[in-house]
């Protein structure tokens, strides 16, 4: 069993960005805490930030998994041929 390290990574990530995406809109309204941001709302930039770096990760490692699903089906007199036997 190979399991590709980046769905375990953005696994991490989509829930650390989840996380910090419902923290920002929840004090979204707060100015007094954004003052030293010049009133940005950080928490749910880089909250969203992180999602989509944790989406992507887990995509790309759901492809990886599949890519090597599909080499181990493949029967072996292709391999063979491939060889020029």
């Amino acid at each position: 069993m190979s399991l590709d390290l980046r769905i375990p990574m953005g696994l991490m990530f989509t829930l650390l960005g989840v996380i910090l995406s419902a923290f920002g809109l929840a004090t979204r309204g707060n100015a007094a805490m954004y003052a030293r941001s010049m009133g940005i709302d950080a928490n749910l930039w880089w909250g969203l930030v992180l999602l989509v770096f944790g989406v992507t990760m887990l995509l790309l490692g759901r492809r990886g998994q599949t890519r090597i699903e599909k080499e181990r089906q493949l029967p072996p007199a292709k391999s063979e041929e491939r060889r020029g036997h």
